[in-house]
């Protein structure tokens, strides 16, 4: 009987929103009956040695003929295509976004993913992309077959709608997401700084040891701002204290440079919140217009508008809150999003999946 072996790099506990995507599937397709098993590659990806990238293709070929291969493209997009083209078993690639759009990399780093992924995307039979915007990336930039992609969205849950911060306190902003360059938190800082005037805290959540450099940049710009009794960097954080942090928020921020999704910003959605985010990558998608500031990527004085508009207009913000309310309702839920992928895998064994 065919089964799916879902392989990611690294430690699945990690606190960001692709590896909380791929636990999300994993525990639906358990509660509904779908047969998969989780399979752990070396954690050193989209990086790995010569010596992990031999282990990696060892623990592959050793699954079994009749097993689909659903390979995250944190490990799949970094793969020589050697190994792509050499894995017997039926391949399937799941794109959060292409490696090669991360920032932080090098000119000639960037290249090579793109080239690299684009290689290893023509062995896989086919690929699931977790939005509209990077199934359009990989058909125009990568030359994948728009009928060999399935998008497959995250799904949210239902909350209680936020409550806000302490009446007559400062405006309570929240983001959400680790300290890499993507996130783009220096922007942030630097545009909170030209309105440090308005009465607002920050909060962000978000672990910060997946990029040290860029995390203890943040902060030596937090204290050279003057910002460091404002701004709280609260790391990496359970799941009771993220819903509590939400709960607590006036306003949600995301100033990412690109976002392959943009799981944060539905979170936010589902309580109500009204929402400044950049349009970055799929987020510009992601989040309906009625309920957010929308700025350009990278664009600091945009941003500082944005925010100074809201903070400054509780009526304004009150209209973005009650569309983000009604959007909740509408967002995609993670049964059916765990079924979309499971049929991409089964398609042709015969398998049916119950939604």
């Amino acid at each position: 009987m065919s089964r799916i072996v879902f392989a990611i790099p690294g430690d699945i506990d990690l606190p960001t929103g692709g590896y909380g995507y791929d636990r999300r599937l994993l525990a639906e397709w358990q509660e509904t009956g779908v047969e998969a098993r989780h399979l752990a590659l070396p954690g050193s990806f989209p990086f790995p040695s010569d010596a992990e990238l031999a282990l990696t293709q060892q623990l592959l070929l050793s699954c079994a003929e009749d097993e689909t291969l659903l390979i995250d493209g944190l490990a799949y997009g970094a793969f020589p295509e050697s190994l792509a083209a050499e894995l017997r078993a039926r391949i399937i690639a799941l794109v959060h976004h292409p490696l090669g759009l991360e920032a932080g990399l090098s000119p000639e780093q960037a290249r090579d993913f793109v080239a690299r992924e684009a290689a290893a995307l023509r062995h896989a039979h086919a690929i699931v992309v977790t939005s509209p915007t990077t199934k359009r990336l990989l058909v125009l930039d990568f030359g994948v077959d728009a009928q060999r992609i399935t998008i497959a969205v995250p799904g949210v849950d239902a909350a209680s709608r936020a409550t806000g911060g302490v009446t007559g306190g400062p405006l309570q902003l929240l983001a959400v997401g680790s300290l890499v360059a993507r996130k783009g938190y220096d922007i942030l800082v630097e545009a909170l700084g030209t309105i440090a005037n308005r009465d607002w805290q920050l909060t962000i959540i978000g672990a910060a040891d997946r990029a040290p450099h860029i995390a203890e940049a943040l902060r030596s710009q937090i204290m050279a701002t003057g910002l460091q009794d404002r701004i709280l960097l609260a790391g990496a954080v359970d799941q009771d204290a993220l819903a509590s942090a939400y709960a607590r928020a006036d306003l949600f921020v995301m100033p990412s440079l690109f976002e392959g999704y943009g799981m944060v910003l539905t979170e936010a959605l589902a309580r109500g919140l009204p929402i400044v985010c950049t349009t970055g990558g799929a987020a510009a998608e992601t989040v309906p217009d009625d309920t957010a500031l929308k700025v350009p990527p990278g664009d600091t004085e945009a941003l500082a508008k944005a925010l100074a508009t809201l903070i400054d207009a509780p009526a304004k913000r009150a209209r973005l809150a009650g569309a983000a309310w009604a959007a909740a309702d509408t967002l995609p839920r993670w049964p059916a999003t765990a079924a979309i992928v499971a049929r991409a895998c089964l398609a042709d064994t015969g398998r049916k999946v119950m939604r």
